[in-house]
C-alpha cells in the first residue's frame, strides 16, 4: 500500500482468511476510511465478511489461482486496473481476465441502494412513525 502505484486504489486484493482476527467494526471502517470500496480475496474471516457488507464494502471471493493471477498483474503491469460489477458480480481487466463471485441477494441489495442498518430501518420511518402515535395514544406510557 505504501508503492505510489497503488495510490488511491479502491480495490484490495488479498490471500485467504482475510481479516482473521478482526472481530470489530474497526477493520471494515478503516478500510473504508483508507478509499477501499472492494476486497478481493478467496475466503473472508466470518465476523470480518458481515461488518464489511454493512460498512459498504464489497467482498469479492474467487479461486486462489484467480486471486494469485490478480496479484501478479498488479506487480507487473504498468498502470494494471481492475474493474469490478457488482451488477454483474464480475471482476474484468483490459488483459481478458474475468470472473465471476457471488453475493447474497439482500446484501447486493443495501450495497446498491447504500443501506446499512439504520438506513434499512428509515425505509420503514413512516410506519414506525404511526406505530409510536398509536402507541402514545393509547397511554400505554402515561404514569398512574
Amino acid at each position: 500500500m505504501n508503492d505510489p502505484r497503488y495510490k488511491g486504489a479502491q480495490i484490495l486484493i488479498a490471500g485467504k482468511n482475510f481479516a482473521c482476527g478482526s472481530s470489530r467494526e474497526h477493520a471494515a471502517w478503516a478500510l473504508s476510511d483508507y478509499g477501499f470500496r472492494v476486497v478481493i480475496a478467496p475466503t473472508f474471516a466470518d465476523i470480518f465478511f458481515s461488518n464489511a457488507g454493512k460498512n459498504g464494502i464489497v467482498l469479492a471471493r474467487l479461486a486462489e489461482s484467480e486471486v494469485a493471477t490478480l496479484l501478479h498483474n498488479a506487480k507487473t503491469l504498468p498502470n494494471y486496473q481492475l474493474t469490478v460489477s457488482l451488477e454483474n458480480q464480475t471482476v474484468t481487466d483490459s488483459q481478458g481476465f474475468k470472473a465471476s463471485f457471488e453475493v447474497d441477494p439482500f446484501r447486493k441489495f443495501c450495497l446498491i441502494e447504500g443501506l446499512d442498518d439504520i438506513g434499512l430501518t428509515l425505509r420503514h420511518e413512516a410506519a414506525l412513525d404511526a406505530f409510536e402515535t398509536k402507541h402514545d395514544e393509547a397511554g400505554w406510557l402515561k404514569a398512574k
